[in-house]
């Protein structure tokens, strides 16, 4: 278990960024998001928001600023689509609230938790959207477990790609 965990909290890196950077990455996935549903159909299995959310909460590693980030994107990606305010904002923020928890508590840096913590987040996005929007709502969806679980893989796959690139604008200490 050593390999997973920081021995001590000073030992956890938090990661740092430019402020252009935390402006412009979520307003370039909230402005995709919106605009590539529309070129791509039905086949468009991804939350852009929602890996942005999972990157910035993991690396920040503060669930306060998760929370908010989780919030802020949920909402503004329901005001930019056809969904009920809020909506999308449950779901963000419990998964910005969870991402920077786990985030302080293991080891963030590899890869291969990023991406497994990416789509298992995605799944928890997705029964909360559903449970919101069928339980609290009231409102009939047409939910399709595989589909959920394209959603969560090709959230998985943009992971892949987003989080290295993104790696590269951190602020060294």
């Amino acid at each position: 278990m050593p390999v997973l965990m920081a021995h001590t909290r000073r030992d956890v890196e938090v990661h740092r960024f430019p402020m252009l950077v935390y402006a412009l990455v979520p307003l370039v996935a909230l402005v995709l998001q919106a605009w590539l549903p529309r070129v791509l159909g039905r086949f468009a299995w991804f939350d852009l928001p929602l890996v942005v959310t999972v990157y910035f909460a993991l690396g920040r590693q503060s669930p306060i600023q998760g929370t908010l980030l989780g919030a802020a994107l949920g909402i503004f990606q329901d005001a930019l689509t056809q969904h009920a305010i809020g909506i999308n904002g449950i779901a963000k923020t419990v998964v910005g609230f969870l991402a920077a928890s786990l985030g302080v508590r293991i080891d963030v840096e590899n890869h291969t938790i990023r991406v497994v913590l990416t789509f298992l987040l995605s799944l928890i996005a997705s029964v909360l959207y559903v449970f919101v929007f069928q339980i609290l709502l009231g409102l009939s969806l047409a939910w399709a477990p595989l589909t959920e679980l394209l959603r969560a893989l090709g959230n998985t796959v943009i992971a892949l790609v987003l989080f290295p690139l993104l790696d590269r604008f951190k602020i060294s200490d």
